[in-house]
């Protein structure tokens, strides 16, 4: 299909203009970086995110189309919005409870919405979890939960930070049954759209997609899809969800990313896509020849278990720079926008290296309640060093982002066993709970 891209047509018009600018941005189109001219504020004609009925409404529908959904929302402010967008709108919609369900490797900004909601959380430990990024939870170890603790929503992380997935079809099937809308950050997946394995397409309520991350657009594109089945109940109240949570200054360099990647999408990106994963597959392959551990079976992410922090020294001097590294693993995210110069570079690193051996990180443990979440972020919090928390009440979910997976909830006991977490991330001071006999 042709597809058409309303933002950046009317951008690009204006940005050739030569019309006065009296309005916002203070550059007024005066090129300092080389891309001001198209960067402009909500003008005439150029529509309104949170508000939207004209172009950016047009472009998010033909995006809708795209991933075959009831409806799809563009965010300039990544999936973090999104994620504090689909949870409100699942509260403001059900009558239950204000407790969500949730598997513990969240990113931090569900733990800011959270505490934002005012809401009580239902953790589920994923038993094959081995590390803070590790973990993808079965549809047992959901229903379990929603049977007992009848929350109001599921929400999961799939594709996990080192390429794992949980089985979404046979979640949400469970979640219907429950009469729980299943919630998924994908933030790492927009791209499984062309294999089949889009959350969306699998069953899941909502999801939210940083496009930024897998597809051709700016930093900050992300998009919060509403499937057929939960549109009429979602969809109305997701711009002013969004709105709540947003800042009221869009990036419309962003928005013009999202509108062209529509354009992208539907030209051959599925047969660069598959020939990316040809080639992932074939680099998969030549690294396990090495005797190199796997981790992980996200189509276009390669993993290794292996000292990454070692490897990714080496890769630096070799010219690369990895997704993410720590003492455990290494990740390697592709796109068809990789060239074979990139594929050469990781097989040129593998055969340059040993074996690292990786540094197992201490098992993330099940946390120790002692205040509710709003109530420890919003409290007096005092820096300490991670030897001198035992013992104290975690208050804001300190973490280096990548992988933004907090090893303490806010309200959560410091034990001794996620101290040595905190150390293991390099984590040498710790937000606490003030009080006053500190």
């Amino acid at each position: 299909m042709k597809m058409k891209t309303p933002i950046f047509d009317f951008v690009k018009k204006y940005s050739d203009s030569d019309i006065s600018r009296f309005h916002m941005p203070g550059h007024k189109g005066v090129e300092y970086l080389g891309c001001e001219s198209m960067d402009i504020t909500e003008i005439y004609g150029a529509d309104s995110l949170y508000e939207a009925d004209g172009i950016i409404r047009e472009s998010e529908k033909n995006a809708s189309k795209i991933f075959d959904t009831g409806d799809t929302f563009y965010s300039t402010e990544g999936s973090s919005l999104c994620i504090r967008a689909m949870i409100y709108a699942a509260l403001i919609n059900t009558s239950k409870k204000p407790l969500i369900a949730a598997a513990r490797n969240v990113h931090k900004s569900f733990v800011y919405t959270v505490a934002a909601l005012d809401l009580d959380v239902c953790w589920i430990y994923p038993k094959n979890s081995n590390s803070l990024c590790s973990g993808s939870i079965t549809a047992d170890e959901a229903e379990r939960v929603l049977k007992e603790y009848e929350p109001f929503a599921l929400y999961i992380t799939s594709p996990n930070y080192i390429g794992q997935m949980s089985d979404i079809k046979e979640i949400a099937r469970i979640c219907k049954k429950y009469d729980t809308p299943l919630l998924v950050d994908n933030a790492h997946g927009a791209y499984l759209k062309f294999f089949d394995m889009h959350p969306i397409n699998l069953g899941a309520a909502m999801c939210c997609d940083s496009a930024h991350k897998t597809l051709p657009v700016l930093t900050g594109g992300a998009y919060l899809h509403i499937s057929k089945e939960y549109n009429k109940i979602y969809s109305p109240c997701i711009k002013d969800a969004m709105s709540f949570f947003a800042s009221t200054s869009p990036s419309y360099l962003t928005l013009c990313s999202l509108d062209l990647c529509n354009k992208t999408l539907t030209s051959n990106y599925d047969e660069l896509i598959q020939s990316t994963f040809h080639s992932v597959n074939e680099l998969k392959e030549y690294i396990k020849s090495k005797n190199f551990e796997l981790y992980g079976c996200e189509p276009l992410k390669i993993t290794i278990h292996t000292n990454g922090n070692k490897m990714a020294e080496r890769l630096r001097e070799l010219g690369g720079e990895c997704e993410y590294s720590d003492d455990e693993f290494i990740v390697f995210m592709f796109t068809p926008q990789n060239t074979k110069k990139d594929f050469d570079l990781i097989k040129k690193l593998i055969s340059s290296c040993e074996n690292y051996e990786p540094i197992n990180s201490p098992r993330i443990e099940k946390g120790e309640k002692a205040v509710s979440i709003r109530k420890a972020l919003l409290s007096k919090q005092e820096l300490v060093k991670t030897e001198r928390a035992i013992g104290r009440i975690c208050a804001s979910p300190t973490v280096s982002c990548p992988p933004a997976v907090p090893i303490a909830v806010s309200g959560e006991l410091i034990t001794e066993k996620k101290a040595e977490l905190f150390k293991f991330y390099g984590i040498d001071k710790i937000s606490c709970v003030k009080t006053d006999k500190n």
